[in-house]
């Protein structure tokens, strides 16, 4: 049950149940493509004539197309199947880390043209803000036969203000309102959408065509990377909270007394979980520790990579981390309740080694039975979860679902 805010509603008007009838109408095209007018009818329990209408309408706002003509079914006419229209629109999606910067192009629908590039992160915000929009410009020059950009979004590992577009604060780039929106907007001259990378995640996974994904509203993304972001969808709409901060389960303490976290605090769940959390246990140091780091130049795939090798220390930080992640989760579970939990990240590529740790973890610490088997989903490096809901940052809202009261 939702209750209607007196102060904030949308008044049905008389075409409100079509436009609702519109949206669902372009997700099954998108969900079923290819697609006939009878086809979708069926599906969406309707009359052929009423499907009709609204296929007219979606082809002439050119959202979709008519394509490949199928087979007669006994004596009726051939069926013109229906497509949604990513042709001659691409999207740049933006993954910035700590450590380096990504950029990946796709059509409107999310499929990657040509290769992920990247770059080092540059700390300060005005010098990635330059250097990243000349990256975006020199891609999409090298990808001039898949038409006009629709725009470029961006998932960075903080808080983001959506109204100002700038990052209230990213502990692990050390930015503090950042403005990143605007300036690099008026940069490359493309509309760009920033979101916190957790957000995006979750984004990505609830945007997904998939069967099992699209039935569940209740989604939790964990991203562990250089810091440990979270993305929460409940009743199947991004959590966000009033200032869009909801779901910073990252720096929610483990023990107070722990390690010092990027953020400044102590014992934060990021500080036990994070790639630089893992690497520092292993190099024996402190994530606060000054000085030349060696995390600097050996990554934590180096690390999975000595650890299936047979090196104990390194399996033993690796294991550390798989625990801490299992407890943390936990407290996802007894507070969110989700229907499946999605974890992405580096360390997923050593998923056979930790995952036996991680659900024991889980089993210890939640509360209920059911609470214990929970769906735990793994998303591989190689999908680039991150890049992928930056991509759908801009390209889902077409697909959205009508405000109404």
């Amino acid at each position: 049950m939702r209750k209607i805010n007196p102060h904030d509603f949308k008044i049905a008007r008389r075409g409100t149940s079509r436009e609702i009838n519109r949206q669902i109408a372009l997700n099954l095209i998108r969900a079923h493509q290819p697609v006939s007018r009878a086809d979708l009818a069926r599906l969406m329990n309707v009359r052929r004539g009423v499907a009709s209408l609204l296929v007219s309408e979606l082809l002439d706002e050119g959202l979709i197309f008519e394509g490949a003509v199928g087979e007669a079914v006994g004596r009726g006419r051939r069926p013109t199947f229906l497509y949604i229209d990513s042709r001659q629109r691409c999207v740049v999606g933006v993954d910035i880390r700590a450590s380096r910067t990504y950029i990946l192009v796709t059509d409107l629908m999310g499929r990657q043209l040509g290769t992920v590039s990247s770059f080092q992160t540059p700390k300060d915000g005005d010098l990635l803000t330059q250097e990243l929009a000349r990256r975006v410009k020199q891609v999409l020059a090298s990808h001039k036969d898949v038409g006009a950009c629709a725009g470029v979004g961006v998932a960075v590992p903080g808080m983001v203000d959506l109204g100002a577009g700038s990052v209230l604060h990213a502990p692990t780039l050390g930015w503090h309102n950042v403005n990143l929106r605007d300036p690099l907007t008026a940069l490359i001259g493309i509309p760009v959408h920033i979101e916190n990378s957790g957000k995006a995640c979750v984004l990505a996974q609830l945007w997904a065509t998939r069967a099992d994904v699209v039935g569940s509203g209740n989604l939790v993304f964990v991203s562990v990377s250089d810091g440990l972001g979270v993305g929460v969808v409940v009743n199947g709409e991004l959590l966000r909270g009033k200032h869009n901060t909801a779901g910073e389960f990252g720096h929610v303490p483990l023990n107070i007394d722990g390690p010092r976290c990027s953020c400044g605090a102590t014992g934060c769940w990021e500080a036990y979980v994070s790639n630089l959390a893992t690497l520092s246990r292993y190099f024996g140091r402190e994530l606060s520790d000054s000085g030349p780091k060696p995390t600097a130049t050996f990554t934590i795939e180096d690390l999975i990579a000595r650890a299936r090798a047979g090196d104990a220390k390194a399996m033993a930080a690796i294991n550390s981390s798989a625990r801490y992640l299992g407890l943390g989760l936990a407290s996802i579970i007894n507070a969110l309740d989700p229907s499946r939990i999605f974890i992405g990240g580096e360390i997923t590529t050593a998923w056979s080694l930790i995952e036996p740790i991680v659900r024991s973890a889980v089993k210890e610490r939640v509360l209920t039975e059911f609470g214990g088997s929970t769906e735990i989903h793994v998303v591989p490096a190689e999908e680039h979860p991150r890049l992928r809901g930056a991509v759908a940052l801009v390209a889902a809202p077409a697909f959205a679902a009508p405000m109404v009261a």
